[in-house]
This record gives C-alpha cells, structure tokens and sequence, in this order.
C-alpha cells in the first residue's frame, strides 16, 4: 500500500485479487460518517421510557454479564433498530446513486420518479386488499409495484430515445396518480385497517426486530453485490450509449440491471419500514460533495451517508416521538426545495 499524488492524494491498493486506487478525501469521509453512525446509533439506544446510560449501553453491548435487564432492552429492542436504520439509510442511499446516475440527474431518485410511490402502492394492495401482512409478502408487493411503475414510467416517457427531463416529469405525473390510487384504497376500508395503513405509511423503524432484519440484511447483500458492477459501468454510460458501446458497456442490459437493482433495494425498505422519503434524494448528492467525486456512484461512501442520514434522523424522532419518515420529509422538504432553487439559478 502507498500514497500517490495525483493531484489528489490517493492511496494504492494491490493484492493477489485486486488493485486499485483510492482516494485518501474518500476513506476520511467513510471514517467519519462511520464515528456518526456509532455516535447516534448510542445516543438512540438510551432514548426511550427506560432511560439508560451510555456506560450500561456499552456494558450490555460487550458484557454478557450485564444487567439483564438493561441487556434485555438494548439488545433485544433497540439495537435492531439501529441496525435497521443502517441498513435502510444504505438501501435507499444506494437506490438514489443508481437512479441519479442513471438519468444523469441530481432529482432522479426513486422519491421524485415514482418508483418509491409504486412501491407503497404494492404493499398497501398487498396489505389491505389481499390481507397478507408478512414481510415476505409485503416485499413481494413492494418489488412488483415498483417494477411495474418502473416499467410504465420507461414506457411513457420512451420517445425514441429517453431524456432524464422526460423520464422525471413522468414519473412525477405517475406518482400522483398512484398516490391518489392508495388513497381511494385507504378511504374503502375499515377504519382499523386504515389506520394500520396510514401508521405504516408514515415510514417507522418502530416494533421491528431481528427476525425482519435478517431476511432483510440477507437481500440487502444480494442486491450490493449485484450493484457492485454498476459502481464502474454507471458512470461510463453518463457519458452517452456511444462512447459506452465504445468502452464494452452495454447500454441496454446495463439500465435493465441498474432498475431492477435500485428498485429491488427501494421495495426491501419499503416492505420493512415504509416510505422513508429523500433519503435517495439527499445521500448521494451529500456524499458526492463530501469526496468531491464526479459521479454518485461512490459505494461506500454513499452508503454510509445514506446509513448516517437515517441513524440521525431515527434519533431525533425518537426524542420527537414521531416517526422517522416525518423527520426525512421534513428536511428533505427543505434540501429539495434548495436544490431545485439552485438548479434555476444555474441555468439562468
């Protein structure tokens, strides 16, 4: 391993397997985004009704022979949400990088193209009108919803060749109508199943715990893995179908992989937690402008980014007694509302 500068300092890697370069801004940034995961992840495990500390925390963390009862609490009941939020702040963040760049645009995340709301719209159909309300199930809905809404969006916004401005504004006006769609769906039921739906809805990482984050760690890897490829492939398609062709990258099989992966990582959120809105939006943009990369595609970084965003977010709406999609609508409201402002102002 060595430092090189290239007028960036970059770190060489070269194994047996691999050799690579690394930017030195890059592993800087994952360390102190990894330092506020575990700063907030703490603070989160000691909000509550039983108040602990962060000695008993850590003591029930690493000591087998802790309290029980403080052992009981953190471990059993809030650690899986912390986790939970980790690996739901790594999914979307990873989402909204592929979708990005994908249409070569800062605002095509799954929260403004629709697919996100495709998602919702599966498992509140999944949920309430066919009255399955496992998370295997529920994923299932939210993985055909979204691909079925991925598929109409590419449909329509399919003329000849497909602008990213087409493809936003259509998934815009899909979106809306999908959204009026679970709200005729919540308006035909019980009041009970309603309310179910609307709690869901609101995105929480509440009441979940180690059974649904293992099946959901499990495919979150699946997908990383599968996504992995895309990290190089990505970026080389920002640059035109031409010059991809020319550069042995398949145009057509690399976006058909590309939404099936994004899509895939939106529905393992969306079936465990809800919508968890603008975390797709907001982390690769953040991330990309931490490393000062040129492409949102940066893994690590951008999910740690994504993991760090949820982790704070879930801390803060516990100490609101609210749930976390609440808080990331609130603040993605507002960095939405800044980018398109200086979107405007750049083209004017």
């Amino acid at each position: 391993m060595s430092v090189i500068d290239h007028g960036r300092r970059l770190i060489r890697v070269e194994t047996t397997h691999i050799a690579t370069l690394v930017p030195v801004r890059s592993v800087l940034v994952c360390l102190a985004l990894v330092v506020v995961i575990i700063g907030a992840g703490l603070f989160a495990t000691t909000i509550g009704a039983y108040e602990i500390s962060f000695d008993a925390v850590i003591r029930a963390i690493v000591d087998p022979a802790s309290d029980p009862d403080v052992r009981q609490v953190v471990t059993e009941w809030r650690l899986p949400r912390v986790l939970f939020a980790v690996l739901c702040g790594a999914a979307l963040a990873l989402a909204g990088g592929i979708f990005q760049s994908l249409t070569r645009n800062p605002l095509g995340s799954p929260d403004i193209i629709g697919f996100g709301v495709g998602a919702q719209f599966g498992v509140t159909l999944t949920m309430l009108v066919l009255g399955l309300n496992t998370y295997l199930f529920k994923a299932a809905g939210a993985l055909v919803g979204g691909l079925l809404t991925a598929l109409l969006v590419a449909v329509l916004a399919n003329r000849h060749t497909m602008s990213s401005f087409r493809l936003i504004i259509v998934g815009i006006g899909v979106s809306a109508g999908l959204g009026s769609l679970t709200s005729w769906i919540l308006i035909s039921v019980s009041v009970e199943q309603a309310m179910m739906a609307a709690t869901w809805g609101a995105g929480s990482l509440a009441s979940l715990g180690f059974d649904q984050l293992l099946p959901a760690a499990t495919a979150f890897v699946v997908f990383a893995l599968l996504a992995r490829p895309l990290r190089r492939s990505l970026p080389v398609l920002e640059m035109g179908d031409d010059a991809a062709m020319a550069l042995g990258v398949r145009p057509g099989r690399t976006r058909l992989v590309a939404m099936v992966v994004g899509v895939a990582l939106v529905a393992l959120v969306t079936a465990a937690a809800g919508p968890i809105s603008f975390i797709a939006l907001a982390a690769p943009q953040i991330a990309q402008r931490l490393t000062r990369s040129n492409t949102p595609m940066g893994l690590a970084p951008v999910m740690l980014t994504g993991a760090a965003l949820v982790v704070v977010s879930d801390a803060v709406a516990q100490l609101l007694a609210v749930p976390v999609g609440v808080v990331t609508l609130s603040v993605g409201g507002i960095y939405l509302t800044c980018l398109l402002a200086a979107q405007f102002v750049r083209r004017t």
